[in-house]
């Protein structure tokens, strides 16, 4: 008879992925995996429990938080790194066939079945199992402290995020859903305190709101004009300014003479002129306002406003709350975005939905005939969303798409009114990807001129920085030669002051002249042998005085251990006091010795004669 078949065993292993570093976990043998559920499930939450169903078989740590970068973007991408390739032909066994690989992404699975050969599992046991690892992963690695973990962690998830969301500062929508809620808060409250103006200065002037309309161009007249009374001939020109319209001007002259309006007093007037110079400022602002709403739209979504203007396009932004969110939008949802309580209204009256929300702003919706005015906001909608989504994903910002678009709508309508058939979709967006690409170019050259440009202020800039610490340095060497002539006086008075080697040698001399023996007690001479030694003796003391004078005095030490014996040789000098004294009296002996011999010749010449 055969032996019973035995059970194949199947050796389970878990890679788990952490900010410090990959992480290879085996369980314990079983016959099915489904058999492993209820006992991990048991065990998760007990350290002891958990260590007897899986042990650690390797750790490999990275080696930088670079590394880690690099590897956590592989494994988010489905994308088997270079170091997970090697860590895991490493360490797991050879016969693949008889090894299952549990992973937490079935995409890294896919990848490392594909690429490695080895089966791959996720989800039921596998999760619970990672989920026991997540939880006691320090206490599995030695050397690793929850602490640690947190913080490597926390930067890995920095780090990763900073990669993942690529951050443009010239495309943030932000500013355009803020400056747009200004604006239309702008226009209210300028609409508010214009009607103000006029109401108060309608007492003394009445017949000024009729001649003019424009609120801002009134505040502006009400500010210069103040009393009517006052208004002459003189001011005609400068009504013509404010008005832009000679006519108006003189209407408003005529009207001032004959009003019905009450007088006011100063006071009251003050506080008018006041006030509409406020409401002047604040149209002055919105003006500027508006500038920069329209400069930022063309950066951000340049395709939408030229589709359907700056303000429209940018209300839809901010009804959406970002570009991104309004690329996600259906056009059916474009079509009636801002129009949320008349739908709900109808879905709940069961009557007509509205047909259109915010892009009713645009021209192309007022331009329509009434029975087409659906049928042009569904399209204009659709044409929209296509901007927006442009806009939202394209790399390098352009209005070519956008202005073809427009193109589309505008010959949408004629065809609604004439019946001429319209260009195709695919032959306009043909031609729009040419001029898009020959628009990326011309921005591509304007970045490099402005490079170019910057490069060259730069340039400019550092020049000047340059030529200023030169002229800095030119002044500097005048006074460091000024400077140098003082500290050259200075060591030339030391070297009269202090003639530090003839002391020494004068030392060495005397140390000398007290080694040699004394000198013997003189013999009797005849006098022919006292008169040469005399002569002898001068001649010595004359050459001996010549060669001193002729001595050149040496400089001052400079380097340190000089300038040590110059310190030292004072204390020498006082010792050798008393010794250098001969020596500075040679000179006055030579003279005595001189004098002696001459009264000695004297004595000679005379003896003769006796």
């Amino acid at each position: 008879m055969l032996a019973p078949r035995l059970p194949f065993q199947v050796l389970l292993h878990v890679l788990f992925e952490h900010a410090v570093g990959y992480a290879l976990l085996a369980l314990k043998e079983v016959e099915e995996i489904s058999l492993l559920l209820p006992q991990v499930e048991e065990c998760v939450l007990s350290l002891g429990k958990f260590h007897n169903i899986v042990r650690l078989v390797a750790f490999c740590p990275f080696a930088s938080s670079q590394v880690a970068l690099e590897n956590a973007n592989a494994v988010s991408e489905g994308i088997v790194h270079e170091d997970l390739r090697l860590f895991l032909e490493t360490h797991l066994p050879s016969k693949k066939k008889k090894v299952l690989l549990g992973v937490g992404d079935p995409k890294i699975g896919a990848a490392i079945q594909e690429e490695l050969g080895y089966n791959c599992q996720t989800g039921g046991v596998i999760a619970e199992i990672l989920r026991g690892i997540r939880l006691h992963f320090h206490n599995l690695v030695k050397g690793l402290t929850d602490l640690s973990a947190c913080k490597a962690q926390l930067g890995l998830g920095h780090s990763y995020s900073r990669a993942k969301v690529k951050f443009n500062v010239n495309r943030v929508d932000n500013m355009i859903i803020q400056s747009i809620s200004l604006l239309d808060q702008l226009d209210k409250d300028i609409n508010t305190f214009s009607m103000r103006v006029r109401e108060w200065y309608g007492y003394h002037f009445p017949e000024l709101v009729k001649i003019v309309n424009d609120n801002a161009t009134y505040c502006r007249l009400a500010q210069f004009i103040g009393n009517r009374k006052e208004l002459n001939e003189d001011k005609l020109e400068k009504l013509e300014e404010l008005t832009m319209d000679g006519a108006k001007a003189k209407a408003i002259l005529d009207a001032s003479r004959s009003s019905m309006g009450m007088d006011i007093s100063a006071i009251d007037l003050i506080n008018i002129e006041s006030f509409s110079s406020r409401v002047v400022s604040l149209s002055e602002y919105r003006q500027s306002l508006h500038t920069y709403l329209r400069s930022k739209m063309s950066q951000v979504a340049p395709s939408l406003s030229a589709l359907i203007g700056e303000a429209v396009g940018a209300r839809l932004i901010a009804h959406a709350g970002s570009l991104t969110n309004l690329a996600k939008y259906p056009a059916s949802t474009v079509q009636i975005l801002g129009a949320e309580k008349a739908l709900f209204r109808a879905l709940k009256t069961r009557g007509n939905t509205p047909k259109y929300g915010l892009i009713f702003h645009s021209t192309f919706i007022g331009r329509a005939a009434a029975k087409n005015k659906g049928r042009i906001s569904r399209y204009l909608a659709n044409k929209c969303s296509i901007a927006s989504r442009i806009d939202c994903f394209s790399e390098v910002p352009t209005s070519v798409f956008g202005e073809k678009l427009r193109e589309q709508v505008e010959e949408r309508l004629s065809f609604y009114e004439t019946g001429e058939i319209p260009r195709k979709n695919l032959d306009v967006m043909k031609e729009a990807m040419v001029q898009a690409e020959e628009a990326a170019v011309e921005i591509a050259r304007k970045l490099e001129k402005q490079e170019k440009k910057r490069l060259k202020k730069e340039k400019k800039r550092l020049a000047a920085i340059a030529l200023t610490a030169l002229e800095n340095s030119s002044s500097t060497p005048e006074e460091c030669e000024v400077s140098g002539q003082e500290m050259g006086e200075r060591p030339k008075k030391k070297k009269k002051q202090k003639p530090q080697e003839v002391p020494q040698e004068n030392g060495m001399e005397d140390s000398s002249s007290s080694v040699l023996p004394k000198p013997k007690k003189k013999k009797s001479f005849s006098k022919e042998e006292l008169v040469s030694s005399d002569l002898e003796e001068t001649a010595v003391s004359t050459s001996f005085s010549k060669r001193k004078k002729s001595f050149p005095k040496e400089e001052p030490a400079s380097d340190p251990e000089e300038a040590g014996n110059s310190r030292s040789v004072p204390k020498k000098k006082k010792k050798l006091s008393s010794k250098e004294e001969p020596v500075s009296s040679g000179p006055e002996e030579a003279a005595s010795s001189k004098s002696s011999s001459s009264k000695k010749k004297k004595k000679f010449k005379k003896t003769p004669q006796d």
